[in-house]
């Protein structure tokens, strides 16, 4: 986690975790002080508030007057980043089966949520509660087989004295999907009017695909929805006869051009069309295929390391060596 605020309130003292500002640090006293007031406060409102409300109370805190400037300053956007960013790392967590490091970062990407909810709060725009009770909505919505269809209706917002028989569950469930569907549409309507397009244009089939998505995972997401449609090559020969005709107009193309960096993207589109028709995930493969790169090069280092020597300042022949090495070590 990126040091992105001071948790205690420091006396004339900005956050001491961000690049070029104060770095006085506080007294033990002073700490001291600050964390039996904070705990009087939560202890004066009942002993049954839960660990997540205390973090909610302790980044409204940051966020309100006398907080911490950085937190204060922060908008939806300057801190967008740190969303991915934090997600990536608790990816990372889970795939190294490194349950003390999944622990804190979730914690972190906990952080980025409720972060931003006070921050929209602060705006007058929604609060952490009307996350929690959307999201727990839509579960139950999700899940009749679990809560039962009356509840799933009315986290919908229907009327159940209208259901009789199976006949009105399924027309019922037709209602929920296109409640689904309005919330969605609604979103992306506003969405339309905020870029100054017509708020009645039917809404595109790659609206809701987010362009800060990682490419390739993009890119698998926008091919499936365009098969969904019908645009689809009929046989996996297809996609390769395409990716042979982007490879020799990629080869084609002049060198350092515009061109030649769209041909070399084109080829990667086509390439994730292949995985999609393989039924592999692109964006999960490349990341394993890096990884699989990575702890190769750590082998080699460390060979290199056991000869006295670093990895860069070998002859190729000897790296390549080194190389194969790792690959087989890997194998054994």
């Amino acid at each position: 986690m990126r040091g992105w605020s001071c948790r205690r309130k420091v006396p004339l003292t900005l956050c001491p975790f961000r690049d070029g500002l104060s770095r006085i640090a506080p007294t033990d006293g002073d700490i001291a002080r600050e964390e039996d007031d904070m705990q009087d406060s939560r202890n004066q409102q009942g002993a049954e508030r839960s660990a997540f409300d205390e973090f909610v109370d302790t980044i409204a805190r940051l966020r309100g007057p006398g907080g911490c400037p950085w937190d204060r300053e922060q908008t939806h956007a300057s801190i967008a980043r740190n969303m991915l960013e934090e997600a990536y790392e608790a990816v990372a967590a889970i795939e190294d089966d490194d349950v003390e490091h999944m622990r804190e970062e979730l914690g972190d990407v906990l952080l980025q949520v409720v972060l931003q909810a006070q921050i929209a709060k602060d705006a007058g725009e929604f609060d952490i509660d009307d996350v929690v009770r959307d999201i727990d909505a839509k579960m139950v919505r999700r899940h009749p087989h679990v809560f039962g269809v009356q509840q799933a209706f009315e986290a919908a917002g229907i009327d159940t004295d209208a259901i009789h028989d199976a006949d009105d569950v399924l027309e019922m469930w037709d209602v929920i999907k296109a409640h689904e569907r309005a919330i969605k549409e609604e979103r992306l309507r506003r969405k339309r009017i905020e870029k100054g397009l017509s708020p009645d244009q039917p809404p595109g089939l790659l609206d809701d695909i987010p362009f800060q998505q990682p490419a390739l995972a993009q890119a698998q997401e926008i091919s499936r929805k365009a098969v969904g449609a019908g645009f689809e090559w009929e046989t996996e020969e297809g996609v390769w006869d395409k990716v042979h005709e982007e490879i020799r107009e990629f080869m084609a193309a002049e060198r350092g051009s515009a061109d030649e960096e769209g041909e070399f993207g084109d080829i990667l589109f086509t390439l994730v069309n292949v995985a999609r028709k393989r039924g592999i995930d692109a964006e999960g493969a490349l990341r394993a295929t890096c990884a699989k790169f990575r702890r190769r090069w750590g082998s080699m280092e460390r060979y290199a390391c056991e000869e006295g020597a670093k990895v860069a300042d070998l002859p190729m022949q000897r790296k390549e060596e080194l190389w194969q090495r790792a690959k087989q070590e890997e194998t054994t």
